[in-house]
């Protein structure tokens, strides 16, 4: 069966001298493994088309649960991407995290849009690795299923406090009072300050339109960081080996 969808190459191994196993993200299915036969000869058309990173229009052939590329023709290569190693490895990084909570085997058109916008906005500098690194893993979380409940604290329901704490293990907030009455303290508890809180909320709630459009200092965007990557790892219960590398680069 034939079928056609765009998609961005999120992981790419070589099965022999020839060929590779694609990791798409599509549109229409999700992330799917795809053969491209004969795509690491230099000649070959699909060589340049099926390169990590690359956004493509592709023409599939599905034999039961196997994936074949037949066609693809390149929509982005994200040239500016790969002349600068760390938007590279940030990129990748990005890449093994979509494949990682991306829906598998149905449609997934939100999760490729904040991919190649993210990706688009990391090329052309208009917001920096600091910044779309957060807001691409807390929306990427939310859309996964892993959406924190930031709406107001767990157990009064004040919306805003001067203290306010996020428990990355449920993914909840306690403000100052609560958290002091609490019989048992939280161990994995992080403070969090407003513009921070703002920010989380503004990721997770606001729409697609007006999600990178928020301003925050450069402390605040190292601790919203922090927060949000410990949230990530603890839920994911994944080490990221891109991660680890674009974090060795800063």
């Amino acid at each position: 069966m034939q079928m056609n969808t765009q998609a961005v190459v999120i992981g790419s191994r070589d099965i022999d001298e020839e060929d590779r196993l694609l990791t798409l993200l599509s549109k229409d299915y999700g992330v799917i493994y795809a053969y491209a036969k004969s795509a690491n000869r230099l000649k070959n058309k699909l060589a340049p088309t099926t390169e990590l990173l690359c956004y493509s229009s592709f023409v599939l052939f599905k034999n039961k649960d196997r994936y074949t590329v037949d066609y693809a023709d390149s929509l982005n290569m994200f040239f500016g991407l790969r002349k600068d190693i760390e938007k590279l490895s940030l990129a990748t990084y990005f890449a093994e995290l979509s494949a990682t909570i991306a829906p598998h085997s149905e449609g997934a058109n939100d999760f490729l849009r904040l991919l190649l916008n993210t990706l688009h906005l990391l090329e052309k500098g208009k917001r920096t690795g600091m910044f779309l690194k957060p807001v691409f893993e807390l929306r990427a979380l939310t859309m996964a299923g892993y959406m924190p409940n930031l709406v107001a604290c767990r157990d009064c329901a004040c919306y805003e406090s001067d203290r306010m704490s996020f428990l990355f293990d449920s993914g909840e907030l306690l403000c100052g009072d609560c958290m002091s009455k609490a019989a048992k303290q939280p161990v994995k508890a992080l403070n969090l300050p407003k513009g921070v809180l703002a920010a989380m909320r503004h990721i997770i709630y606001s729409p697609f339109e007006r999600l990178f459009a928020f301003e925050l200092s450069t402390e605040g965007l190292q601790y919203l960081g922090d927060v949000i990557e410990k949230y990530l790892i603890y839920q994911t219960e994944k080490n990221y080996i891109t991660l680890d590398f674009y974090k060795s680069l800063l």
